[in-house]
C-alpha cells in the first residue's frame, strides 16, 4: 500500500477534479502490475495496473489507495475491470467518500466472490486527497491561505513593495503549491498593485493551458482592467462581483463574459459590504474545485481567517525585519482579546532554502 500511495503522488498536479489514486497488483509475493491515475478522463490506476499485469492479474491481490469506483463517470467502473481480470483480493486504503460510490465498489467486488478489506494506511490516503474528501463530504473545497512574511510578520513595506521577501527556493515551493491547487483566489487590490498572473510557470508542473488552475478575483466594484496580465495569461478566470456592480457596469460585464475562459460570477454581499466568502466556496464546490489557494493581501486573507474558512495556513517566513510601519500578514477586524485570537497547530515545519515554511491547521475552540 505504501508503494501504491507513492504511485498516486504522480497525479498530485494533474488529476483534479478526480482523486489521486495508485494501485499495485501482487501475485505469489511478486509485483505483477502497478499504475497511477494521472489525469481526469484518462485510465484509472486499477486499469493501468491491470494492463501492465495482463494474465498475471488472475488470482492477484490489488492494493489500491481508494475504493474502486462502481459507477460510470468519464470511464467505466474499476470494480468491473477487477472482477473481469479475476483478481482474488482487493485491499483499499479507504472507502470512497463520493456518494456515487461510498462502499458500493467494495460491495460489488464482494458479491463477485472477491475478498475485500479497507483501512490500510488510511490516514496517509486521506492526507493525499484531503481536498477531494472535503468537497465530497461538505460540498466545499479545502482552503489554504499562503502568506510570505518577515520575522515580524509583515508582508510588504508601507509603500506596498514586497518583491522579494522570501528567496528563490520558497518561491519555487509556492509554484508547487499553486500547481496542486484547483483554484487560486485573490483580491482586486492585489491585481491592481502587482498586475499578477497567478499562473504556474514551471512547465514540469503544468504542461498545458488546460492544466492551469482557475484564477478567481474578488472584485466587488468590477474594477478589473481588461488589459491586465491575469486575463492575458493562460487558464480560466472567474471575476466575482456584486449585482450592484454588474448593474452599474453592464458593458464591462458583457466584455468580460465574452472573453474565452472568463466568467463573471455574482455573489451576495455581507452586512459589512464584502463579498460572501461562504457563497464563493459553495460555487467553487459545485464547479468541482477540490483545493483552493488564497494568495491575497492582508484584508482578504484576514477575512478568510476571521470567518473560520481556512483549513491550512502556509506561512513562509524570511529572516528579515520590515518594521512596525510595514503591512501585516492578515488583518483581523475586531480582535481585542487574546482569548479570541485564532490558535493553530503546526502540522509541518521545515527550512526551504534560506527561509522557513510552516503548515498550520486551525484548532477548534475546544482544542484551544
Amino acid at each position: 500500500m505504501s508503494r501504491a500511495l507513492h504511485l498516486a503522488e504522480q497525479g498530485r498536479y494533474s488529476t483534479h477534479p478526480n482523486p489521486r489514486v495508485g494501485c499495485v497488483l501482487v501475485r505469489e509475493g511478486q509485483v505483477v502490475g502497478e499504475g497511477a491515475h494521472l489525469r481526469a478522463g484518462g485510465p484509472h490506476a486499477e486499469v493501468v495496473a491491470l494492463r501492465a499485469a495482463g494474465d498475471r492479474a488472475r488470482g492477484a491481490t490489488a492494493y489500491v489507495t481508494l475504493e474502486p469506483c462502481s459507477h460510470h463517470g468519464r470511464t467505466p467502473p474499476c470494480a468491473d475491470a477487477l472482477i473481469e481480470a479475476g483478481v482474488a483480493r482487493v485491499v483499499a486504503a479507504m472507502k470512497d467518500p463520493n456518494p456515487l460510490v461510498a462502499g458500493r465498489g467494495l460491495e460489488r467486488l464482494s458479491a463477485a466472490g472477491i475478498e475485500t478489506c479497507a483501512g490500510v494506511l488510511e490516514a496517509d490516503a486521506r492526507a493525499l486527497n484531503s481536498g477531494f474528501i472535503k468537497r465530497m463530504e461538505t460540498g466545499r473545497p479545502l482552503v489554504r491561505v499562503k502568506v510570505a512574511a518577515s520575522l515580524d510578520g509583515r508582508t510588504a513595506m508601507a509603500s506596498g513593495e514586497s518583491k522579494w521577501i522570501t528567496g528563490p527556493a520558497a518561491r519555487a515551493d509556492v509554484q508547487r503549491l499553486r500547481a496542486q491547487s484547483s483554484a487560486v483566489i485573490t483580491g482586486i487590490e492585489t491585481v491592481l498593485a502587482d498586475d499578477c498572473q497567478l499562473t504556474v510557470r514551471d512547465p514540469e508542473l503544468v504542461r498545458s493551458r488546460a492544466e492551469q488552475p482557475l484564477r478567481v478575483v474578488l472584485d466587488s466594484r468590477l474594477r478589473l482592467p481588461e488589459a491586465c496580465a491575469l486575463l492575458a495569461a493562460d487558464g480560466p478566470v472567474w471575476v466575482a462581483t456584486t449585482h450592484t456592480a454588474m448593474s452599474a457596469r453592464p458593458d464591462t460585464m458583457a466584455r468580460l463574459n465574452a472573453r474565452p475562459g472568463t466568467r463573471v460570477l455574482t455573489l451576495p454581499e455581507t452586512r459589512f459590504g464584502y463579498l460572501d466568502l461562504n457563497a464563493l466556496l459553495e460555487a467553487l464546490g459545485k464547479a468541482e474545485i477540490n483545493e483552493a489557494l488564497v494568495e491575497a493581501g492582508a484584508t482578504l486573507a484576514g477575512a478568510f481567517v476571521s470567518e473560520g474558512l481556512v483549513d491550512e495556513l502556509w506561512w513562509y517566513q524570511a529572516p528579515v525585519l520590515l518594521g512596525h510601519d510595514a503591512r501585516p500578514g492578515a488583518r483581523l477586524e475586531g480582535l481585542d482579546q487574546l482569548a479570541r485570537a485564532p490558535r493553530w497547530r503546526i502540522a509541518d515545519s521545515r527550512a526551504i532554502g534560506q527561509d522557513w515554511r510552516f503548515i498550520l491547521e486551525r484548532l477548534s475552540c475546544s482544542q484551544g
